[in-house]
């Protein structure tokens, strides 16, 4: 256990995040335009969520170890992690006729966040919603997602409650000196 919390205190876990974040970015890159897999409205949306867990795991990656700006990092890859497990989860339901959902041929963003004009080649909505390319294990996109969502979010998890424990047992051994 010792050694998790000191994974999860170190520069190491913001750059695991980091590298699983952009290795997610280069996949998807791959698919649309080596494979000609035009990505959907939700594609992207999950692509921006993985995008902000890539900034926010390397901003703390380059600032220097806080138990506050630790905390706040992780609230927000939880929150990151949460997100992308949303967009997937809906994009499994589109490919598989499960509610009643749809996709619209824009990303939907704010005028003021128009980062698919900012960015056409990383966010750019270039298709409709339909089913999602099959990947490793004979996985979709959307189940892959799924998976990976829900494992960066345990991990986070793990690194809130370490972060935690961390908390009270500091707490406590300074109440035990006084």
């Amino acid at each position: 256990m010792h050694s998790l919390e000191t994974l999860f205190k170190s520069r190491g876990y913001w750059l695991m995040i980091a590298a699983t974040s952009l290795t997610m970015l280069v996949i998807a890159l791959y698919y649309q335009y080596a494979l000609g897999e035009e990505p959907c409205q939700v594609c992207i949306q999950a692509r921006l969520w993985v995008f902000a867990l890539l900034l926010v795991s390397v901003t703390l990656a380059t600032l220097p170890e806080s138990r506050h700006l630790r905390l706040s990092g992780n609230l927000l890859a939880l929150i990151c992690a949460v997100g992308l497990g949303e967009r997937a989860w809906f994009l499994y339901q589109l490919e598989n006729g499960i509610g009643n959902g749809s996709c619209e041929f824009q990303l939907g963003m704010p005028d003021w966040f128009a980062i698919d004009q900012w960015l056409p080649s990383l966010f750019e909505v270039r298709n409709l919603c339909s089913f999602t390319p099959e990947m490793l294990f004979g996985l979709s996109m959307a189940e892959g997602l799924l998976l990976i969502a829900a494992l960066l979010g345990a991990v986070i998890v793990c690194a809130l409650v370490s972060h935690q424990m961390t908390g009270w047992a500091e707490s406590s051994s300074t109440s035990a000196s006084r």
